[in-house]
C-alpha cells in the first residue's frame, strides 16, 4: 500500500567532520564539483536513501566521496535551519569521525577535491557548515581533547 500525506515532505542529509586526534588537529573537507556552492569547500555529506538510516549515510557518503571508509561516528546535531539548502527544504544530520591522524583521500564521486586542513586554517564553508564545525569543535573538546 502506498501512502500519500499532505505534509510536505523535507529532504534529509548526512555529513560527516573528520577530524584528527593531533595536537592541532585536522578536519577533512571536501571541494563541491557541482552546484549549490561549486568549487567550495564543505563537509562530505550528501542525500539519504530511502533504505538507510542517517548513519548509514554518512559512512556511506563519506567513502564515495573521499574513499575513507569508518564504522564509529558520533553524532553532533541536527541542522533544520529553513533556509540552509538553496535546493530546497531540507535537514542535515551531522555526524563526528576521529581519527589518528590524516590518511590518504581523493575526491570522488560529486567531490572535486579531497584535503585535510588545520582547525586553525580552515576555508570558509558552504552552507551552514560554518556552525556545524564551531559544534564539532565543542563536542571534540568535551569529549576527546580538553587542549583545543
Amino acid at each position: 500500500m502506498e501512502y500519500t500525506y499532505k505534509y510536505p515532505r523535507p529532504a534529509v542529509t548526512a555529513d560527516c567532520v573528520v577530524m584528527t586526534k593531533e595536537a592541532v588537529p585536522r578536519v577533512l573537507l571536501i571541494k563541491r564539483g557541482a552546484d549549490p556552492y561549486k568549487g567550495c569547500w564543505a563537509f562530505p555529506g550528501g542525500f539519504m536513501n530511502m533504505d538507510e538510516t542517517t548513519e548509514q549515510c554518512a559512512i556511506r557518503e563519506l567513502e564515495e566521496e573521499t574513499d575513507m571508509k569508518v564504522s564509529e561516528l558520533y553524532q553532533i546535531g541536527a541542522y533544520s535551519k529553513v533556509d540552509r539548502d538553496p535546493r530546497g527544504r531540507t535537514i542535515t544530520v551531522a555526524y563526528l569521525v576521529i581519527v589518528d591522524h590524516p590518511t590518504a583521500v581523493i575526491g570522488l564521486d560529486d567531490a572535486a577535491k579531497a584535503q585535510w586542513f588545520t582547525i586553525d586554517a580552515l576555508p570558509s564553508l558552504a552552507f551552514d557548515h560554518d556552525q556545524i564545525m564551531r559544534d564539532a569543535i565543542t563536542y571534540y573538546k568535551i569529549h576527546f581533547s580538553q587542549a583545543l
